[in-house]
């Protein structure tokens, strides 16, 4: 997978359920700490609100390590964990939400909670404006001089972009290489270098 759709920017919806407002909020977050920030963000801007419920993928989807949800007060898994299998089944990524609630006076009972909060983010992102996010990682590649054109040539086969070039003793240059490309490109590069090209890359 060499990218996936995320939030394009924060956008809100809200639906009314037996006099309880339900408003969702949606942005687009990189990693566990914009998240969060975003979270206090919606807890500020409605701070009378009865309950803030949330759940992120704040990576991209399948990442477990940056899935997270909570309930805020509303019955155990009644709020967080319906969203964030929302989430997991909507294949995005680089995405947290928020349901604010305030309370109507009509109690839901705990299924009722499953289903108001499974419907206010599924309603949410059949309605939400995503963007295409590319997973690469970069590599600075030094190499002679009288291999470049050879690289370059190589390159166009693997949907690699090419940032900042740097001629200097050797060329540098800066590469986006997609995960699905890097395995196969490594190669190229020890075969076409022989051992006269280094990278380094960003984890």
């Amino acid at each position: 997978m060499d990218s996936f759709h995320a939030p394009a920017r924060r956008q809100q919806f809200e639906l009314e359920i037996k006099r309880s407002r339900f408003i969702t909020t949606v942005a687009c977050v990189n990693g566990k700490q914009q998240a969060k920030e975003f979270i206090q963000s919606v807890r500020k801007a409605f701070p009378d609100a009865n309950h803030h419920c949330w759940a992120m993928i704040a990576g991209r989807p399948g990442d477990i390590y940056l899935q997270d949800q909570s309930d805020d007060g509303e019955p155990k898994g009644t709020a967080g964990r319906p969203m964030l299998n929302v989430l997991q089944h909507s294949k995005l990524g680089n995405v947290a939400v928020v349901v604010t609630r305030y309370f109507g006076g009509i109690k839901l009972g705990a299924g009722g909670l499953v289903r108001a909060y499974t419907q206010s983010v599924s309603q949410a992102l059949q309605e939400l404006i995503t963007v295409e996010s590319f997973i690469t990682q970069k590599w600075i590649v030094r190499l002679p001089y009288a291999l470049l054109d050879s690289l370059e040539h190589q390159l166009g086969g693997y949907s690699v972009q090419v940032g900042k070039k740097i001629f200097d003793e050797l060329v540098t240059l800066e590469l986006l290489v997609p995960e699905s490309a890097r395995d196969e490109l490594d190669s190229v590069l020890k075969e076409l270098g022989g051992g006269s090209i280094t990278v380094e890359r960003d984890h």
